[in-house]
């Protein structure tokens, strides 16, 4: 249930369009649905911009397709994290329409409103290809949010004339997603050439004493360059999401 929704069943009943207690029916289980293992909070869409998101590890099958189903019934989008290519295709055939966003690890089920179109919007910059499953998580999210989404990938610090040639794309950026593993660096860089806002996002890329993503976030914590933010090891989902966000408050609307 969403803003517009919302105002179009208040217009219906404006109007005598729709009876009090049809209204009441399509609103009654506002603002959350309580069936035992999970509570949907159906009014994320309105406080954050887009409904609740299905986390699909540690939940079976029946229970991402129960959720899935309603929250579809209200005519929302949704959007489910962390699955595999196998798991998407065998939920799929339970939940008809459902897409694979590979390589991003999300399925969507139904419509979301297009992105914006035009220059500038959310710019998501991946170090190498190794980061680029995250990368694209960050990339969908933002773009399902409402943003134009532009994306730099293999740009890495071991080769950084890579991304000095890139710096009109960086600069015309509103809101910058960075994505590395290793050593973290590539966030700080980029913090360091432009003036919009960043989000550094470490991911488990790397070997040994890179623990994990462990060092990469704590490179980016411990980063000099200012206007740079930082989410947890590998959520591409809550930086596209951050980005999103912020995008939408730059331009306005």
């Amino acid at each position: 249930m969403d803003e517009r929704r919302i105002r179009d069943i208040l217009k219906r009943v404006a109007s005598g369009r729709l009876r009090l207690e049809q209204a009441l029916e399509r609103l009654r289980d506002l603002p959350y649905e309580d069936f035992g293992f999970a509570r949907l909070d159906l009014h994320r869409a309105l406080r954050r911009g887009f409904p609740e998101i299905v986390y699909g590890e540690g939940k079976t099958d029946e229970q991402i397709v129960l959720i899935a189903r309603r929250l579809a019934r209200r005519g929302a989008p949704v959007l489910i994290s962390r699955l595999e290519p196998a798991r998407i295709a065998r939920l799929g055939k339970r939940l008809r329409g459902l897409r694979d966003l590979a390589p991003a690890r999300l399925a969507l089920l139904g419509r979301v409103p297009r992105p914006r179109k035009g220059s500038g919007g959310v710019l998501v910059v991946a170090a190498g290809t190794a980061d680029l499953p995250v990368a694209e998580e960050a990339a969908v999210m933002a773009s399902l949010m409402g943003s134009s989404v532009d994306r730099l990938v293999d740009v890495g610090v071991a080769g950084v004339h890579r991304l000095l040639d890139e710096r009109d794309r960086l600069r015309r950026a509103r809101v910058l997603v960075v994505v590395a593993g290793m050593e973290g660096a590539l966030p700080s860089v980029v913090a360091g050439l432009v003036g919009s806002p960043v989000i550094g996002v470490p991911t488990s890329i790397g070997y040994g004493t890179g623990l994990k993503g462990v060092a990469a976030l704590m490179s980016m914590l411990n980063s000099c360059a200012t206007g740079l933010l930082v989410v947890n090891i590998d959520n591409g989902l809550g930086a596209g999401y951050a980005a999103g966000l912020i995008d939408r408050m730059r331009r306005g609307g």
